[in-house]
């Protein structure tokens, strides 16, 4: 068993706070140290927000858990000072094969397209991403950055009173009260806060299980998806094969709706199954097992007054197309700058407005796509079967068919299309693929990459045009960034399609927010103004 799981990262200390009267406030706290909580607490705390992180445990999770870590997310996790701590300790991958009974009937590439920093895909078992971002946050610390962790720290219960959110903290010494101006509840899918403030999830929960088990052996498949509709080892199922650091392979089987799931989950039972699939020969170790059920659902709305849900506990959806974590990273990649503008005083709080309608859109593309996903994988009629059976058959030999084959559509960074933060697209031939409400694509420049010479703040991107070096407008500096495309093909194909010069204003996110074939200052200065809520 990797000793990893039995090391605590942020043991329980008693704090002031515990015997402050009245009860100490803060500017912002999170409640959960999973992947998602730890990246808006680093993420508040590099743009020197104070940050409190409350957690019930104190180390990293048991078991793999989430694992598919996608090229958005990584560039997430690079600007939060983890991504190549990610990117160079998981398994790299952009290669899938999708195999129909006993047959491979295709494979696809989801990177073909040179010129990015990280790969279409890593995986990475998330306790490794937690003591990462744990790292990272000790980095902080040493820094003089204002963030905080306390584990064996438990909410028990949440008020909102307007102008702060009251927790009760429950602690091995006893509870105690804390208050704050803003409480981003990251406590996972069974959300405690949610369930204390009555809150509930609509949607759908798919009557279908999946047996999880890492597996540590050692094996020669290559590192790539492997996804089996039918395979003659799990017959009228599907199963999932995926490669991890340190020997460690997570292998899915679905299970069928009907079942035990305590019993399935013992080893004398999973074990077999195993075999079946590897074969009697192979030699292995049960690291982990769980069992999940299919489930697409969300909160109705992210923000209530103080209190603002993320990753998990805000929506879940069934794992095919690692949608899960990944979106939750891109939940506080949207929220963070919005708090602080409004903690700063340079923004109203219905700005956090748009985080709720933007991450609300992301929500259910993924829900829509995790949907599908599963309606394809578990037909829920015959007639529905022998469709999906025949797609199958076809796209082995017919390149039409294979866009119809549903083995889970994989994570990609959502769009803020018809986002009230963008304004009009005024850039005539640019690329649709950096449109307003976009997310910036990386692009390998003469030293290092564009994303990380964006950084996290307003950027005037300026591509052969002229711009000044930068501007102020209601409180909100825009730094410039020029560059031209004389040696940079992939930037002209990304940024400026069939125009010959382009400027973007680019969010904190690195979502573009408006784009022109010049400069007018007039317009960009209203695209700020609106992108921070003020038109």
């Amino acid at each position: 068993m990797n000793k990893i799981f039995e090391v605590p990262l942020y043991p329980y200390a008693r704090h002031a706070d515990q015997d402050a009267h009245p009860p100490a406030r803060h500017k912002v706290v999170v409640v959960g140290a999973g992947p998602v909580g730890l990246a808006a607490a680093i993420d508040l705390a590099q743009s020197g927000v104070p940050v409190v992180v409350l957690d019930d445990n104190d180390k990293v999770s048991f078991g793999s858990r989430a694992i598919c870590f996608a090229k958005r997310t990584l560039e997430i996790a690079d600007r939060l000072g983890v991504g190549h701590a990610m990117a160079n300790k998981g398994e790299e991958w952009n290669v899938g094969k999708v195999f129909f009974g006993d047959r491979k009937v295709y494979d696809f590439n989801l990177l073909p397209e040179d010129g990015h920093q990280f790969p279409a895909f890593v995986n990475l078992q998330q306790y490794y991403i937690e003591e990462y971002l744990v790292d990272r946050v000790r980095a902080l610390q040493a820094e003089g950055a204002p963030i905080e962790m306390r584990g064996k720290n438990r909410v028990t219960n949440v008020s909102d009173h307007g102008d702060y959110a009251a927790l009760t903290v429950e602690t091995p010494d006893g509870a105690y009260t804390l208050e704050t101006e803003w409480l981003i509840a990251c406590d996972g899918a069974g959300s405690p806060i949610r369930a204390q403030m009555g809150l509930d999830f609509v949607g759908r929960v798919f009557e279908d299980n999946f047996l999880i088990a890492d597996v540590v052996m050692d094996a020669d498949f290559p590192t790539e998806r492997w996804f089996w509709f039918d395979p003659p080892f799990n017959k009228g199922q599907s199963a999932l094969l995926h490669k991890q650091p340190d020997g460690v392979w997570r292998i899915d089987l679905q299970l069928g709706w009907d079942i035990d799931k305590e019993a399935e989950k013992k080893p004398e039972n999973v074990i077999p199954r195993l075999k079946a699939m590897l074969g009697d020969d192979v030699q292995f170790e049960l690291e982990w097992v769980s069992i999940y059920t299919f489930q697409c659902r969300r909160m109705e709305k992210f923000r209530h007054g103080r209190v603002i849900f993320a990753g998990d506990s805000a929506h879940q959806v069934s794992p095919f197309g690692a949608r899960g974590a990944n979106s939750g990273l891109q939940d506080t990649d949207n929220l963070i700058w919005k708090l602080k503008l409004v903690l700063d005083g340079d923004a109203d709080q219905s700005l956090l407005d748009t985080y709720d309608t933007e991450r609300l859109a992301a929500a259910d593309e993924n829900i829509l796509n995790s949907s599908r996903s599963t309606d394809f994988i578990t037909p829920k009629s015959e007639m529905s079967r022998i469709f999906r059976d025949a797609v199958l058959d076809l796209s082995e030999h017919h390149g039409f068919a294979r866009p119809l084959v549903n083995s889970g559509r994989l994570s990609v960074p959502s769009v803020y299309d018809g986002s009230r933060l963008n304004s009009a697209d005024q850039l005539p031939g640019g690329p649709a693929r950096t449109r307003p409400g976009a997310p910036c694509p990386d692009v390998p420049l003469d030293a290092g990459y564009l994303l990380a010479q964006l950084g996290g703040g307003f950027t005037l991107l300026s591509i052969n045009a002229e711009v000044p070096d930068g501007f102020e407008e209601a409180g909100v500096t825009v730094s410039s960034l020029a560059l031209t495309t004389e040696t940079h093909t992939a930037l002209a194909e990304r940024y400026l399609g069939d125009a010959t010069c382009a400027v973007y204003l680019i969010r904190p996110d690195q979502h573009v927010a408006t784009r022109m074939d010049r400069f007018d200052a007039p317009h960009f200065r209203a695209a700020l103004r609106r992108a921070i809520g003020k038109e």
